[in-house]
């Protein structure tokens, strides 16, 4: 995608070869700033602090990681205490565990003299895949947007909502929630996106409105709890979110508040659709609430950053003095609640039956 009329990926490698190129997404809406992993630890640091963040992200970041550990000991012994420092770091994403397996089917039976060259070969294919992957999605998801806009007047927009951030910036392009609306804005379909801010940390006001934006596609950030109202007005013709995780059965764990999203939607009879790669899938559990949820700090609740008249960024306290809070990153929300799963292999049902029939190899 692009910013400022230059094509963007989310992570590469410098002409060096071996680091490292980030955006940060930290500094984002307000700068727009790249870092430089050039260690394994500078990698695990950008997944804990959200300078990257998406589950796609996430693992494609741990990937790199694994390399710029292996550029230092590449033994067996140092690329297990590597992965599992990596895992470690954002416990929800299965994506982090799936891209990191990966990796190590990729160079644990190389001469340790191989790995490197192999480990960094996999990392880029890797993020390749996920582009085609996301791409995919939204060839899929386009149709769910397509079918409404037949539907819809001349010039009159197909109103989506969106939760958090599954953008392209939640992946290395394209993003899971935003490909097909990318899709369709492309293809010249009027469409608009309402834009929930998620709290606590506001990345849907920071970077989902960022990257819609960047790509001309109209938009408009609300509170959270705008949502159901929109709803009940009918001014929501569609909701399409991302994932952290799928069950096998169907469950879906997402941002904090996609739960409420799906009540809302279910209520006022408007199609709930969840987009993921097939690496979002976690097969060996079948119960959404048996997934460890991460807990964040309080400060992501009780001070916020936002950018001064002078430009200066800056962090307030929003909260009374003296008051705790509680930091739930992500909720869950049943199958039942999901009109569907949109896939890089198509749209199916969130049940066993669906999943099994878009992937019968895991059958």
């Amino acid at each position: 995608m692009k910013i400022d009329g230059k094509a963007y990926r989310t992570i590469w490698l410098k002409d060096d070869g071996w680091s490292v190129e980030i955006i940060d997404q930290t500094r984002l809406p307000h700068e727009f700033v790249t870092a430089t992993l050039t260690t394994m630890q500078d990698a695990a640091v950008a997944i804990k602090t959200m300078q990257v963040r998406g589950a796609p992200l996430i693992g494609a970041t741990a990937a790199y990681g694994l390399c710029l550990a292996l550029r230092e000991d590449a033994s067996d012994e140092a690329m297990d205490l590597a992965i599992a420092h990596l895992n470690e770091q954002r416990p929800t994403a299965v994506n982090l565990r799936w891209a990191l397996e990966e990796m190590r089917k990729a160079v644990r039976n190389l001469p340790r003299e191989e790995r490197l060259a192999a480990a960094y070969r996999r990392a880029a294919t890797l993020c390749d895949e996920d582009v085609e992957t996301c791409r995919m999605i939204g060839v899929h998801g386009l149709k769910l947007i397509e079918e409404i806009a037949a539907r819809k007047g001349p010039g009159e927009p197909v109103n989506v909502l969106t939760h958090c951030n599954a953008g392209w910036i939640a992946c290395v392009d394209w993003g899971t929630a935003t490909s097909p609306v990318y899709q369709a804005h492309d293809k010249g379909i009027a469409v608009h996106v309402w834009v929930d801010e998620t709290r606590p940390r506001n990345q849907g006001a920071s970077l989902t409105a960022f990257e819609l934006g960047a790509h001309g596609v109209p938009h408009t950030i609300i509170v959270d709890n705008a949502g159901g109202h929109l709803m009940q007005h009918g001014k929501v013709d569609l909701v399409i979110v991302g994932t952290d995780r799928v069950t096998a059965s169907g469950d879906v764990c997402n941002k904090i508040g996609t739960y409420l999203k799906a009540l809302a939607a279910r209520d006022n009879d408007i199609p709930f659709y969840v987009t993921l790669p097939f690496s979002t899938i976690d097969w060996t559990i079948d119960d959404g609430f048996s997934i460890p949820i991460e807990e964040r700090s309080a400060d992501e609740v009780l001070k916020m950053p936002g950018r001064l008249p002078d430009g200066s960024v800056v962090t307030v306290e929003i909260a009374a003095p003296g008051s705790g809070a509680g930091n739930p990153a992500f909720d869950v929300t049943p199958a039942r609640l999901v009109t569907g799963l949109v896939t890089e292999r198509g749209i199916c049902a969130a049940s066993p039956e669906g999943l099994k029939g878009l992937y019968p190899e895991n059958a």
